[in-house]
């Protein structure tokens, strides 16, 4: 299954080390060049900026033109353009945290996995230990509510009993 990336996945993944573990877990990930766009911006980190100019083959850059109208208008383009693309493309899992966009993809039923959620996947397949992941998300200004915190927290416990 291919996965369809808005900015902060992208943006907190990149930071943190962990955007290679999207090729295992998603095979290709697609990303709207508004998305790029927004990575791409004077005020990036350089880290994301680097990792954008020198992304490897799994990242595909798309370039959409037929936007969803339905959209609210307060969502930002990357989240606008994200969601629109994951429209077109059914089957596709939609990478976003933005709490409003999140919102506005259930809607048009498109399944959805935010940062924490990629972590969890990736701590379960064995490439980080999903606490420190977390704790080091957060360092970096990652903002989550405590109950959408818990409620990631209690599914990744979850699934590592049944793993057991």
């Amino acid at each position: 299954m291919a996965a369809i990336a808005d900015t902060s996945p992208l943006n907190y993944l990149i930071r943190l080390g962990y955007c290679d573990v999207l090729e295992e877990i998603y095979g290709k990930v697609l990303a709207p060049e508004a998305v790029l766009s927004e990575l791409s911006h004077r005020g990036s980190p350089p880290e994301v900026k680097e990792w954008i100019a020198t992304a490897p083959r799994w990242f595909q850059r798309v370039r959409i033109e037929n936007f969803d109208v339905t959209l609210p208008a307060t969502l930002g383009a990357g989240e606008r353009a994200a969601i629109s693309l994951a429209g077109l493309n059914p089957g596709c899992i939609l990478l976003i945290d933005d709490r409003d966009g999140r919102l506005a993809a259930s809607e048009r039923n498109i399944e959805i996995a935010g940062t924490m959620t990629v972590l969890s996947e990736a701590a379960l397949r064995g490439h980080l230990g999903f606490q420190q992941a977390v704790s080091r998300l957060k360092s970096l200004g990652f903002r989550i509510s405590a109950e959408h915190e818990s409620a990631i927290l209690d599914r990744h416990a979850a699934k590592l009993r049944r793993l057991r």
